[in-house]
């Protein structure tokens, strides 16, 4: 009668420790990161091997052996690497828009091509005084739209260089949480609840982290994660407690390096958001090599033809633009209009021959084309980087989506497997009450 007893109190405790998974899984259905539990049971073994009478001892109960947790390593490993590949493009689209806002927004090429126009119209009536007063008000306006440009991506140099350091700090926040999951993985019973939340704790941090730097883990039996940085052979990060410290620079050609402090390895990110900028800042640099050459080649040559002819008092035409400490640092240096050199030495007032060259040199340097070039690149680059971030989009909803049905919670089996606990729990307690009836039966007759 005992016998029966303990086996209907086993029951009743491993399928109210099942139901509590249930319940478990169904109240986290939502939890971003939150993996399936499901519990083992097994049967009770008997403490002999047969009975008196030679029969095999069996029906002794049945106990919860441990908790299992729904995962795929693969799945998991696919949803880091689709992460981290759509993290970088995203950045890149974001910072390649700010390059064209940068680009567009001060209308450098309409300012070149007002200032252009504006010689022509001087050219058409030299001595005449508004259109040499216009003239140096569109001089003012693309010497302005230089500095602002220029300006404008010094603004997303500083900016990148904040955004790098704050991805750099979250994933140095995020290695030394890792590296205590890690610790506390050690240190808990496999199979238990909190074994199986450490876990979740361990993959949502790996998840995030995969979208600031790609990364390759591995789990030891233990189930704590290495984190290399990078490829497959890329410096270790993270290994059990132990987490390095990654740093930052930037190099005089705007080129931006990572390195662990620890190890003094260099890390080269192929994904996340940390490749994104390491391309944003590529990106930044060669618009600015091509726009200093524009605004360089600009001033130079307008400047070699003012200062090759004669203005309205027959006197060589001084410099029109002054270059600063950056080539987009341009001002207008001629303040008086009459100083405009229209005239080719010893022609006259009215000669127009020198302003011939300015239309010239406009065909030739192709400052405007040029100009346009520069943002039709970055905008094609745009565009090429949209289309992928689309597809990687499409690419990580996959990924996501195999992961989940293999870790994610299913609430009709959830429902299906609440039913049959609570039956089995129901049936284990008519046991117990059987056992208590029977026993009292058998008390009343004595």
């Amino acid at each position: 009668m005992s016998d029966m007893l303990s086996i209907g109190a086993s029951g009743v405790r491993a399928y109210q420790t099942a139901l509590s998974t249930v319940s478990d899984n169904i109240a986290n259905v939502a939890t971003p990161g939150y993996a399936k539990r499901t519990s083992s049971l097994s049967e009770i073994e008997p403490a002999t091997g047969l009975h008196s009478g030679g029969v095999a001892a069996t029906g002794q109960g049945v106990v919860v052996s441990g908790l299992t947790r729904s995962a795929d390593v693969l799945r998991d490993a696919d949803v880091r690497t689709a992460g981290s590949d759509l993290a970088r493009s995203e950045t890149s689209v974001a910072w390649l828009g700010r390059v064209e806002t940068a680009l567009t927004s001060n209308q450098l090429g309409d300012r070149l091509t007002s200032f252009f126009n504006a010689t022509k119209a001087v050219a058409a009536d030299p001595t005449a005084a508004t259109p040499r007063s216009a003239m140096l008000e569109q001089a003012n306006a693309v010497a302005g739209s230089f500095r602002a440009t220029g300006k404008a991506l010094d603004l997303l140099d500083s900016n990148l260089d904040t955004t790098a350091s704050a991805a750099v700090s979250t994933l140095n926040t995020l290695g030394n949480a890792l590296a205590k999951v890690n610790e506390g993985i050690a240190r808990i019973k496999g199979g238990s609840a909190a074994a199986a939340s450490l876990a979740d704790q361990r993959d949502s941090i790996l998840d995030q982290m995969s979208a600031i730097s790609n990364m390759s883990v591995s789990l030891d039996d233990y189930g704590r994660a290495t984190v290399k940085l990078g490829d497959a052979g890329g410096p270790t990060f993270v290994s059990g407690p132990q987490s390095d410290t990654l740093q930052v620079a930037r190099g005089s050609d705007g080129a931006i390096a990572f390195t662990l402090q620890r190890s003094q390895s260099m890390v080269n990110p192929s994904g996340g958001a940390l490749a994104g900028v390491v391309e944003a800042g590529q990106r930044i640099s060669d618009t600015r090599i091509e726009l200093n050459k524009i605004a360089t080649a600009f001033a130079s040559e307008v400047n070699t033809v003012q200062t090759s002819g004669d203005d309205l008092d027959a006197k060589t035409g001084a410099k029109l633009f002054e270059t600063g400490a950056q080539a987009t640092d341009i001002t207008v240096m001629l303040t008086d209009p009459r100083g405009i050199a229209a005239a080719a030495v010893g022609k006259g007032p009215r000669d127009n021959s020198n302003l011939g060259k300015l239309d010239a040199l406009r065909t030739s340097a192709a400052f405007e084309g040029k100009t346009t070039a520069l943002v039709a690149g970055n905008a094609s680059a745009l565009a090429a980087r949209k289309q992928v971030a689309l597809a990687q989009g499409a690419m990580r909803d996959n990924a996501v989506s195999a992961r989940d049905a293999v870790s994610g919670v299913n609430l009709d089996s959830e429902a299906v497997d609440l039913l049959r606990f609570q039956q089995a729990y129901q049936a284990s307690s008519r046991v117990i009450q059987v056992a208590k009836d029977t026993l009292q039966s058998i008390l009343d007759i004595r």
